[in-house]
């Protein structure tokens, strides 16, 4: 079985560098037939290497499922939706494609040479959509009716009608400085053991975290102002705005080298060097690491598509859209979407638990195959065994249950708007209730972030310089994520994560039956939620429980440095070696060239930088560790930095998230207050919302603060839910066109429609589910004499019939089914964690199996028969 794969991948490479020539034929400018094959045989070779190093990972993890290691669990969780796993195969692809050619001499860069004198256009656009990388390059198609001002695409897209790609899913986050890449092109910073910077090489970052970072977990002071839900609130909106891939693959693309056990420098792998006393386990010296994915067109792969000199340097992705639009709910993709709504549902509601409720209100569901089960196993069951995660808009809402408690709280929101919007407006299709829902979620996440939570992290002072009051939408200003913003600043949260989970009575006292648990006990655990009391006893704690305090010696607790993500004895991670080796992996520039950036003086001295760390004692240890403060990291720059007035952050991060999220306002043209999104009493209304009345209105607390980042005691500082006030929704009911002449039609099979206003006329506008495709007319137009088309249908997608970019991987076979495809193994293979590729299961086929069965009953047979014939003569 296993020949008869290699030859039919084998064949396919063959068959594909005969047949792309014949279809690329055309003008031929400095290549002739031959050279243009061979590279295409490159293309395909790496292709095959690609898909073989990820076939290879997901080998290793269905053998070793029984062992799930914390960096397999990370990359679980940071598992990418299709179309984000798409795009990282495609420019890794690329990447290994030109690395091929350098070797082979196909491909004799100089830095003053431009790429585009050496390879024709003809095969650069050959080059890159054969990688599959062309599609992710090009502007989106924006769609150019009614709706387009009404409802933001779920990808992000076309925000900014100029710049389509701006604060899109799947695009480069944003660069507010040139990278600082060893090579100039794509090395990351400490790559080579040999680089100096300053006169000195980089320290490695383990040994910052034990010397700088790291403290006990009983050493830790706790806020006294602010409760640990304004800790939660920071992870999860950074989900919402923000997810950079890892590599797909698991192993370095020239050799294969695991990345779970080398140690050396070979992309994806960037492992983390432990001190040589000091390994965490018996196992290999460093700590696992992958880099993230680059963005088709850079790095390496940017010598074809710009001068060299001022290359175009390697850009990670963000998977997900720049906005604060709730893609936590809702996904960043149409894949996503289809799996989170529930499409029966004449309500728009998003899909429930089937298996559990919390006292009669909605969990998350369950994630499906062939998505791995990554979770920790209910009490009881075999410590081996896995357990699904919750399926939310975003892949890491189980990784501790009070983000998971956040994700099920916004699920029960839209389900209860779009239930309640539905009944004021009962013309409503089940699209416009769904994106009506979608809507506001999206405004009241905007809204508790700017209004809640930006002023009391950056400081009054510093809010009103670096964001200050709104203007209105600005075309002008890129909304896009920032590498800077997410790699570095927004992790200052980090620093604030109590090691203990807090579970509550309903006096908000410590519960007799739910005791605290160190975080270690809390990783990927959804049971905690389904059988430990609900959400209600999580929710108690967060809101009556302080959040710890970022004080410069004590910047990271144990939980996070030693345990991270451990599930048994299964190893561990470092969270702050993690951060300092990402933001090396993207080339981020040192400390001070942001502080200059951001107009602060520079820290040339031991004395300057005491004037930033007041601990004299951590300021210290930062120059004995680095040597020069242009050399710090500038996640811990940043960290370490005394905080401003009324803040909890220090200057530099009150300047970059700052920036960041006037950024992300003053760029997005659906912001809830820009003045076509909604009506001034939707905005009245929306005003008077808050995350305490979200908590009212889908969990079993009576009594909440009025304050939800308020740490207070109860009873004094809590009030009823009675007084705590909302929205009134009637501002959103609609009059129901009463004319005759233009009734609704029908709904459509596989698809929807929404109404909306086009120069004073009635519009239906149509869109089909994914996996399908409109057939006739998108929109149809209210006339005196009726819809001036007949409404379109919705046809099926045949995914399978895509020649050029198959869904599947030459391993599995590709079966249409009803809006969407499904990849098909022959026994003993089984479906991978991608949902794409056949993975050799280890075990005999099952007509082995049978054949075995029948031969040893058929040898029997014969040995009794030869028995009884033996002793009868």
């Amino acid at each position: 079985m296993r020949a008869l794969v290699v030859l039919g991948a084998t064949l396919a490479v063959v068959c594909t560098a005969v047949f792309f020539p014949s279809v690329l034929r055309g003008k031929d400018l400095l290549w002739g037939k031959t050279e243009k094959s061979h590279v295409i045989s490159i293309l395909e070779e790496s292709k095959l290497m690609v898909d073989n190093a990820i076939y290879n990972t997901m080998k290793r993890n269905l053998n070793k499922r029984e062992i799930v290691s914390p960096s397999q669990l990370l990359s679980f969780s940071k598992l990418p939706e299709p179309t984000s796993q798409a795009v990282s195969r495609a420019a890794e692809i690329m990447e290994a494609s030109v690395q091929a050619m350098k070797r082979r001499g196909y491909l004799k860069l100089k830095r003053a040479q431009p790429p585009t004198d050496i390879l024709s256009e003809d095969l650069l656009n050959t080059i890159a959509n054969m990688s599959g990388c062309l599609p992710y390059m090009l502007p989106p198609k924006c769609p150019h009716t009614c709706l387009a001002n009404k409802y933001r695409l779920i990808t992000g897209a076309c925000n900014n009608r100029d710049h389509p790609r701006w604060g899109a899913s799947n695009t480069a986050l944003a660069r507010w400085l040139p990278p600082t890449y060893e090579d100039g092109i794509s090395e990351p910073r400490g790559w080579n053991p040999h680089f100096l910077y300053n006169g000195f090489p980089l320290p490695p970052v383990r040994e910052v975290t034990r010397q700088v970072i790291q403290v006990s977990n009983e050493a830790v002071t706790e806020d006294d102002q602010y409760s640990d839900l304004l800790v939660v609130w920071g992870q999860y909106i950074d989900h919402d705005i923000v997810l950079t891939p890892q590599s797909t693959s698991r192993a370095a693309f020239g050799g294969g080298a695991d990345c779970q056990l080398t140690c050396q420098n070979q992309s994806p792998c960037f492992p983390i060097q432990l001190p040589a006393d000091a390994s965490l386990t018996s196992g290999p010296a460093c700590l696992p690491f992958y880099r993230s994915s680059a963005a088709c067109g850079t790095g390496t792969q940017g010598a074809f598509f710009g001068n060299l000199s001022t290359a175009n340097p390697r850009q990670q992705m963000n998977g997900f859209t720049s906005f604060l639009d709730a893609s936590t709910v809702y996904g960043s993709s149409p894949a996503s979407e289809k799996q989170l709504r529930n499409w029966t549902s004449a309500e728009g509601l998003l899909r429930v638990n089937t298996r559990h409720q919390d006292a009669g209100r909605a969990y998350l569901p369950f994630v499906s195959p062939p998505a791995p089960w990554a979770c920790a196993p209910e009490p009881g069951a075999d410590p081996a065994a896995r357990a699904p995660c919750f399926l939310a808009g975003d892949g890491r809402a189980s990784e501790v249950p009070s983000l998971a408690a956040v994700h099920t709280l916004w699920l029960r929101e839209h389900n209860r708007l779009a239930a309640a919007l539905k009944a004021l407006n009962a013309h409503w299709s089940a699209d416009t209730a769904y994106q009506e829902a979608r809507k506001v979620v999206g405004a009241l996440h905007q809204i508790i972030t700017m209004r809640d939570y930006v002023p009391r992290i950056l400081g009054p002072e510093a809010f009103r310089q670096h964001v200050g009051p709104y203007t209105g939408y600005e075309p002008t200003v890129d909304p896009t994520v920032s590498n800077v913003f997410s790699t570095a600043a927004f992790r200052f949260g980090h620093a604030t994560v109590h090691p203990l989970v807090r579970r509550l009575d309903a006096r908000f006292q410590e519960h007799p039956a739910l005791p605290r648990l160190w975080l270690r006990d809390a990783f990927f655990s959804p049971w905690r939620l389904l059988g430990e009391g609900g959400l209600d006893p999580l929710l108690r704690g967060l809101l009556a429980r302080p959040a710890k305090l970022q004080v410069q010696d004590q910047l990271m607790n144990e939980e996070l440095t030693e345990r991270l993500f451990v599930l048994g004895n299964s190893g561990t991670l470092d969270l702050a070696s993690l951060n300092l080796q990402r933001g090396r992996d993207h080339g981020l520039p040192g400390y001070n060239e942001w502080r200059e950036f951001c107009g602060l003086p520079r820290l040339e001295t031991r004395a300057n930088l005491s004037t930033a760390i007041a601990n004299r004692g951590v300021a210290d240890r930062l120059m004995d560790l680095y040597k020069h403060p242009d050399n710090i990291d500038v996640w811990l720059g940043g960290l370490a930095e005394n905080f401003l007035p009324r803040a909890r952050t220090g200057p530099l991060f009150a300047c970059i998230i700052g920036k960041q999220m006037k950024a992300l306002r003053d760029g997005d043209r659906f912001w809830w207050e820009n003045h076509h999104v909604f009506t001034e009493a939707q905005r009245r209304e929306l005003e008077r919302h808050s995350l305490s009345r979200v908590i009212c209105d889908n969990t079993g607390l009576p009594r909440v603060p009025a304050d939800a980042f308020h740490v207070g005691s109860f009873p004094q500082d809590f009030e009823s839910c009675e007084n705590i006030p909302g929205m009134n929704l009637e501002v959103w009911r609609e009059a129901f066109p009463q004319e005759d002449v233009c009734s609704f039609p029908d709904r459509v099979d596989d698809g929807d429609f929404v109404l909306c206003e086009e120069s004073g006329q009635r519009v239906l506008v149509y869109s089909c589910h994914h996996g399908f495709e409109l057939q006739g007319q998108e929109h149809i137009t209210c006339t005196p004499q009726g819809w001036d088309f007949q409404p379109p249908v919705c046809k099926d997608i045949n995914e399978c019939q895509d020649v050029r970019h198959p869904p599947c991987h030459p391993s599995a076979r590709c079966k249409n089914t009803k809006g969407g495809f499904r990849c098909e193994c022959t026994d003993p293979y089984v479906l991978g964690e991608d949902g794409r590729t056949c993975v050799d299961s280890g075990r005999l086929p099952k007509a082995s199996l049978v054949s075995l069965v029948l031969g040893a009953l058929l040898v029997g047979g014969l040995a009794g028969l030869t028995w009884m014939v033996i002793c009868r003569w």
